[in-house]
């Protein structure tokens, strides 16, 4: 495997080997949760990466304590991450977990550096640091204790329910700096999940994490991701999916259509040849010109969803895929208007 080949953008230093070969250990556990998955133990040489100039998003800098995702999600962008360790992106991605153990000590050594200037971090926009092992490895909690500490903005998008463990964390880091939260729930079609999102908590629990947070304080938006089309965006689906958002008491709801990036695009469409294959020439005429479907088809979608966000008294995020600020305690809660969110790539 090319694990002496990978290199990112580091904050303190120009670019490294991310670990080398000797840096591996490789574990199986086999208990009913984790059956079936192996972890690759490395000691990262880097943990804050730069998001690339050319990038959509909206946030400069990311921390990824985990690659590879059990989640299982078949459209997941971050599949194609997999192949630049030499590792499968189909099954393997949802199987071969890379776990980047020193990732909190890492990271506080990182922060303190001279050359970080406190920069916003964005955290779940690769793959879900929420997903199964973090409740056996417990990253989070000391990454989320360092950015208190130097009081650092982040964010945090997750599918995963185990963000509830770190609550208190939460409230504690947002005494002192910018934090948000957002729960991604793209449908609540409990069909399509079970095919589509195997490895995640159902949606009812998503949004029950989302409620939770909301009633300890913590602000909580939704990112409507991904809008599947043809299976998850009749009117009757999203108006369902809107409502149950509402219910839940999140801040925003942010809706995203499905893109199929190079890697995830191969894997989906193996994915929908057999449970859908009906659907296979209508996927390569609105995939056609790329990895992102028609711009007349991705505003139909949020001008729908924002329609029925208003309906049901919630809004739209304050930016593109931005997150709401948790509230201080005895700070008035403001939420600022925004413009129309446009497609980014976080799903």
């Amino acid at each position: 495997m090319r694990w002496d080949n990978l290199a990112e953008s580091p904050a303190t230093s120009g670019d490294a080997a991310l670990f080398g070969t000797s840096a591996v250990t490789i574990r199986t556990f086999d208990t009913p949760e984790f059956r079936g998955i192996t972890f690759h133990e490395v000691r990262a040489r880097s943990i804050l990466n730069r998001v690339p100039g050319a990038s959509r998003m909206p946030f400069e800098w990311t921390v990824n304590p985990y690659r590879g995702c059990s989640h299982a999600c078949v459209y997941c962008f971050a599949r194609k991450t997999h192949s630049y360790l030499d590792l499968d992106t189909g099954i393997g991605f949802d199987s071969q977990i890379v776990v980047k153990v020193n990732a909190p000590e890492l990271l506080r050594r990182q922060l303190a550096s001279r050359q970080w200037q406190g920069a916003h971090i964005a955290m779940g926009t690769n793959v879900d640091c929420y997903q199964r092992a973090e409740g056996r490895y417990r990253l989070m909690p000391g990454i989320i204790s360092a950015l208190r500490d130097h009081a650092n903005p982040f964010s945090i998008l997750t599918k995963g329910t185990l963000i509830l463990r770190d609550l208190d964390l939460l409230r504690q880091a947002a005494e002192v700096t910018e934090v948000g939260v957002s729960v991604s729930v793209g449908f609540t079609d409990r069909e399509l999940w079970r095919t589509v999102e195997p490895g995640t908590p159902s949606p009812e629990r998503r949004l029950d994490a989302v409620r939770t947070l909301t009633d300890h304080g913590i602000g909580c938006g939704v990112l409507m991701a991904p809008v599947i089309p043809f299976l998850g965006d009749r009117p009757d689906q999203l108006r369902a999916t809107v409502r149950a958002i509402a219910d839940a008491g999140a801040t925003s709801v942010t809706p995203l259509v499905l893109h199929l990036r190079p890697g995830a695009r191969e894997w989906f469409m193996a994915w929908l040849r057999e449970h859908h294959p009906h659907l296979v020439a209508r996927y390569e005429r609105l995939y056609a010109e790329g990895a992102y479907a028609p711009r007349w088809y991705q505003r139909r979608i949020t001008r729908h969803v924002h329609e029925l966000a208003a309906e049901f008294g919630i809004g739209p995020a304050s930016r593109p895929g931005g997150h709401r600020r948790l509230p201080v305690r005895g700070e008035p809660e403001t939420l600022p208007a925004g413009d129309e969110p446009t497609q980014l790539t976080l799903l």
